[in-house]
């Protein structure tokens, strides 16, 4: 288990503010050992939460050319067929994970392959459970085209407290099935589209671990 690169400066910069305010109050109310006691406890509760917020464990992915991986941790909250317009311009089969700010929050590529499309989208920030949420957020889309040509496509979705996501993929660029391919802050969601005849792994309600749970299987 390490801390993610996108937490590293926010919790150094969150500890010193934790230990100036903790010094502040020792030096105005220096008799209230209680009332130190309280905002020591306080800060270390509020800072491991925010410290496993950036954790990033270490596994080894089940590489598998037919499986499509979960790109996050957290729950499946869609499973339906859409029409996509974005690139496909055609039915496609939709999962959509939900982070929860206590998931690890790493986003994952599902597949092995090449970048073939790469977009950012500002956007609105509807709560991510939200159906338009996948079509007026901030956003971004990646497709990956696998070595047999089958493309799978899969969204960052910025949610009501999530506003920043964060990308490390291009167009042309070659990724790892399993291989980080961004980070959203403080929740949201991530949207896979599949081939319709794609088989689905997973039920509504499921959780899933990014990088290691089977979502689908390709034909």
């Amino acid at each position: 288990m390490t801390i993610h690169k996108e937490g590293r400066r926010l919790l150094f910069i969150l500890l010193l503010i934790l230990v100036a305010i903790n010094l502040l109050v020792i030096y105005w109310a220096p008799e209230q050992s209680e009332l130190h006691t309280i905002f020591i406890i306080a800060s270390i509760v509020f800072y491991l939460l925010i410290l496993q917020f950036f954790r990033n464990p270490r596994f080894l992915v089940p590489t598998n050319e037919k499986h499509v991986l979960a790109p996050a941790d957290g729950k499946v909250v869609v499973i339906e067929e859409v029409l996509d317009k974005e690139y496909f311009n055609q039915p496609r089969r939709q999962i959509s994970i939900f982070m929860s700010p206590v998931n690890v929050h790493v986003n994952r590529s599902p597949v092995s392959g090449i970048v073939k499309y790469f977009k950012y989208h500002p956007g609105q920030y509807l709560v991510a459970w939200h159906p338009k949420s996948s079509t007026d957020n901030e956003r971004t889309t990646v497709v990956v085209e696998m070595t047999d040509g089958v493309q799978v496509l899969f969204r960052q979705i910025a949610g009501a407290l999530a506003r920043r996501i964060k990308w490390y993929v291009q167009e042309g660029q070659p990724i790892e099935q399993g291989g980080e391919f961004g980070f959203i802050k403080f929740g949201s969601r991530v949207d896979i589209l599949l081939p319709l005849d794609a088989e689905v792994k997973v039920a509504i309600g499921d959780k899933t671990k990014g990088g290691r749970t089977v979502i689908a299987e390709l034909k």
